[in-house]
């Protein structure tokens, strides 16, 4: 694992453009840039991370910070774990959900959550194995920009 910066956007681009076809959503490449810029300048407001194997960089993991009157300090999101499908099955997911698990404690984060599609139970079965649950709430969007995959 190694802390993404701005000279790594183009390679965070090129994974979350397979990551998203494999989901079935098109991908804007610049959306997904300009999206990724600010949080890997800017740490306050969260973090990126390149997951590497074989000398490659093979996965990404963002995880971007916020405040929850609910837990009483600090709370952040996992907005993205990408694996590359060659490489999955060798840990590397759980891997880097320890090194965000770390980084969660480093900076007081109090709860991580993240969203999960209904139809990816082996994504389920990892972050159920790690400790994540299901809540009785439902996460509900409101839109007000057009999302990344949004062409």
């Amino acid at each position: 694992m190694s802390r993404a910066g701005p000279d790594d956007v183009a390679r965070l681009v090129e994974l979350m453009t397979e990551f998203y076809a494999e989901a079935g959503f098109p991908l804007n490449p610049e959306r997904a840039a300009a999206a990724f810029i600010p949080v890997v300048e800017r740490p306050e407001l969260g973090y990126v991370w390149l997951v590497r194997a074989d000398g490659a960089s093979v996965g990404y993991v963002v995880l971007t910070l916020c405040y929850s009157l609910e837990y009483g300090g600090r709370s952040a999101y996992v907005d993205d774990l990408f694996i590359r499908a060659p490489y999955r099955g060798r840990g590397l997911g759980r891997s880097a959900l320890e090194h965000v698990r770390r980084a969660c404690e480093a900076l007081e984060i109090r709860a991580a959550h993240l969203e999960v599609d209904r139809a990816d139970p082996a994504a389920q079965a990892l972050y159920r194995g790690f400790g994540f649950v299901e809540t009785d709430r439902q996460l509900l969007t409101l839109a007000l920009a057009s999302p990344a995959h949004a062409t």
